[in-house]
């Protein structure tokens, strides 16, 4: 597993990316669990995680104290902020047109499904594992009777936007669980998993604290939230840097 390291800069001087000083001091005054914060029209900043991880060859970038991450797909140093959201013309508001924000319950014998087509991030984990119960072309989306309660929270698990959640005996629970972690996927979004307080008030009420998956390539319709929109941008993280 190889060993990265962001320049200091994006460590210990999150300012450099647009968070005025008074937010930044206050953020730092807080505890020290994992937290991120969304900055208006900037980077997101991440404090209380020791390493990131990139999914296609799981190298780590080792980090300590607060770091800035590109939101706005612009950045020559992918995954660290370099600044280049304010040339960008970025904006880091939400589609008007966007899925909208909507909790849906689907019950059967033995098992409840959440599902919030707001926070889905596309990765097809569900459709692809489960068809019988998460239809693509189908309405309703979800069947819940089309499997049994532990078919149907095995692929839950495996959803890396929060989109899907399930409840056993009135219990939801919270799927991916496990130690704090912050992974990115090339060409794709950032996976938070393993539980993070979140800061900013454009993020959706009803996303889960336990996992959730955050735009990287700057086109999401449901920022700060990823919703597979890096695929039809064709989001290239190297481009930057190839120039």
């Amino acid at each position: 597993m190889g060993l990265l390291t962001p320049p200091p800069s994006q460590i210990l001087d999150p300012t450099s990316a647009s968070a005025s000083r008074a937010e930044t001091h206050a953020f730092e005054l807080e505890t020290a669990m994992p937290k991120f914060k969304v900055i208006e029209n900037g980077p997101y900043i991440l404090r209380g995680v020791q390493q990131i991880t990139r999914l296609s060859d799981d190298e780590t970038y080792d980090v300590d104290g607060q770091i800035a991450l590109c939101r706005c797909g612009a950045s020559k140093n992918k995954p660290f902020c370099d600044g280049a959201h304010k040339t960008s013309s970025f904006s880091g508001a939400r589609d008007p047109d966007c899925v909208p924000d909507r909790r849906e319950q689907y019950a059967a014998a033995g098992v409840t499904i959440h599902d919030n087509r707001g926070l889905c991030a596309h990765a097809g984990r569900c459709t692809d594992g489960l068809p019988e119960v998460f239809r693509w072309r189908g309405e309703p989306f979800v069947d819940a009777e089309g499997a049994g309660p532990e078919d149907i929270a095995a692929t839950i698990q495996q959803c890396p936007s929060g989109a899907l959640s399930y409840s056993i005996s009135g219990v939801e629970h919270a799927a991916r669980g496990g130690n704090e972690v912050v992974d990115f996927v090339p060409g794709g979004p950032y996976i938070v998993r393993g539980g993070a307080e979140r800061e900013g008030a454009d993020l959706l009420e009803r996303a889960t604290l336990d996992h959730f998956a955050l735009c990287r390539c700057g086109e999401s319709k449901n920022k700060p939230f990823c919703s597979g929109t890096h695929w039809h941008a064709e989001f290239d993280e190297d481009a930057a840097s190839k120039n």
